[in-house]
């Protein structure tokens, strides 16, 4: 769902017209975008040299070393109505406190990956001066912004439930501890005034040697989880695979078959990575079920969805666990190039799934190697649908890998379908699969002719054809199926 002037517009009312679509959200960016560095330069005029961060004032002598952290989490969405809440208040008390330079800052915070995971949702930082003040400022912050959305911080404790105000124990100042392997890390001083890490992981919030100053105004109150534990389930989680704003992958047991069974858990956190859509984690989850579903209905060898289920808010999608590595990590653990044969074998294959992926009325929008689990007997499986669309009906939000994005996915958009985005990516893989190479998204790919040789010249030239700059110049996956299938046969 999707917020467009205060009303909920439905997914497939939101994507009628991929052109109109594509100019009201870059309206919309831009809209936004202003409103926030206004609200900065109004509220945040200082700006350290090489920093994301903008501060309501200088830092002074009186301020403290160390204490009690507040973090006000935010979507894009969101923050203009939170900082445009908070900030009178804040500077009206001269109190210190930063957020992000931009939306875009903002955003790369509540990915996780770039910043870290510890770091989704804090985009608004306060340093009470003291844990009195740190109370009364929460209790105040907690009011002025009730009820908006925003994605939860991990580790740092909740201020009370359905409360976009957080806080843990940390530095004011930039103060470091260097490690026996040299490495430097954050630190904070104990009671006794030595330096110890200022740590950002679980249990960390509240360190042993400190007193949460914050009331229990709820005994259900809890710390905020990096997921939510689905322990009404029979799915067992045991190891995570990947884990960002978002949500996170994590392998699993189904224990509700006899002998149990491993599988993959999907989580999708709400409001997490928030997009100018209105979509959250929890969508990306729900959307990706469906295209599993559809695709397994046509026959395509994507992973079968075994379950779903929601948790405390969290949506979980409980998939197939394919036994094998994926296609990057054969590529990449070589230490010679694939015979022509046998990367002629992975290409036909990735060819006749694309064709699969198109006829069920699909775009896959993040093919590569990493996306691609090569199982026994050689079967390329094609794993993580959250970004696919419809083929008629684009999505005009970008997605997928820079490396295999085309150049028509940093422009503006005009395409009646997304499906020529999967048609360089497959060009991207070939090269990638021929040449023993991992693209580079700052550099040009050159000719896959140079690289190798003995290539046949039918696949250079399909290889050549799919990366076409214009779209409508690259075949289609059944064309390029059929014209490797070809050269495989009059190479054996």
């Amino acid at each position: 769902m999707v917020n467009k002037g205060g009303g909920l517009v439905s997914a497939g009312d939101w994507y009628h017209g991929s052109a109109e679509k594509y100019l009201y959200r870059s309206s919309q960016i831009r809209a936004l975008s202003d409103e926030w560095q206004r609200l900065c330069e109004q509220y945040l005029p200082v700006i350290p040299d090489d920093s994301i961060w903008r501060y309501s004032r200088p830092l002074s002598s009186a301020d403290p070393e160390q204490g009690w952290k507040l973090h006000l989490s935010a979507t894009i969405l969101t923050a203009n109505r939170v900082l445009e809440r908070i900030a009178p208040f804040l500077c009206g008390l001269s109190v210190l406190f930063k957020a992000p330079a931009s939306l875009r800052a903002l955003g790369e915070i509540n990915i996780g990956l770039r910043h870290g995971f510890s770091q989704v949702g804090k985009i608004i930082t306060v340093y009470p001066q003291s844990p009195k003040e740190a109370v009364s400022l929460a209790g105040k912050l907690h009011r002025l912004t009730y009820s908006l959305p925003a994605p939860k911080v991990p580790y740092d404790c909740q201020f009370q439930r359905k409360s976009c105000v957080y806080y843990r124990y940390g530095g004011f100042r930039s103060a470091e501890l260097e490690n026996a392997d040299g490495t430097r890390v954050h630190a904070v001083r104990n009671p006794e005034g030595v330096l110890v890490p200022d740590l950002r992981g679980p249990d960390a919030a509240v360190p042993a040697w400190t007193i949460d100053p914050f009331p229990q105004r709820h005994h259900r109150r809890k710390k905020a989880a990096s997921i939510a534990s689905p322990l009404k389930t029979t799915f067992r989680a045991y190891g995570a695979l990947a884990r960002r704003g978002k949500g996170g992958v994590y392998r699993a047991l189904d224990l509700s078959v006899s002998p149990p069974r491993f599988c993959v858990l999907k989580e999708g956190r709400p409001h997490g990575e928030t997009d100018w859509e209105g979509r959250d984690g929890c969508w990306r989850v729900r959307h990706e079920e469906h295209v599993l579903s559809c695709l397994s209905n046509e026959g395509v060898r994507a992973p079968a969805v075994y379950a779903s289920f929601e948790v405390e808010g969290h949506r979980y999608l409980v998939t197939e666990f394919i036994k094998g590595d994926n296609l990057h990590s054969l590529l990449l653990n070589r230490k010679k190039k694939l015979p022509i044969g046998e990367a002629l074998r992975y290409g036909i294959q990735l060819a006749e799934l694309l064709s699969g992926i198109h006829a069920a009325g699909w775009v896959w929008r993040d093919c590569k190697p990493l996306n691609l689990i090569v199982a026994e007997g050689g079967l390329l499986r094609p794993v993580d649908f959250e970004g696919a669309c419809r083929i008629d009906a684009p999505d005009s939000a970008p997605w997928g890998t820079p490396a295999y994005m085309p150049p028509e996915q940093r422009g503006s958009f005009s395409l009646e379908s997304c499906a020529p985005q999967d048609l360089y990516a497959l060009g991207v893989t070939l090269h990638q699969v021929f040449s023993g190479q991992v693209p580079d998204p700052s550099k040009r790919l050159a000719p896959i002719g140079r690289l190798r040789r003995g290539i046949p010249p039918a696949v250079r030239k399909v290889i050549a054809a799919l990366l076409q700059p214009r779209p409508q110049s690259r075949p289609n996956a059944q064309t390029v199926f059929e014209k490797l299938r070809r050269a495989y046969a009059e190479l054996a």
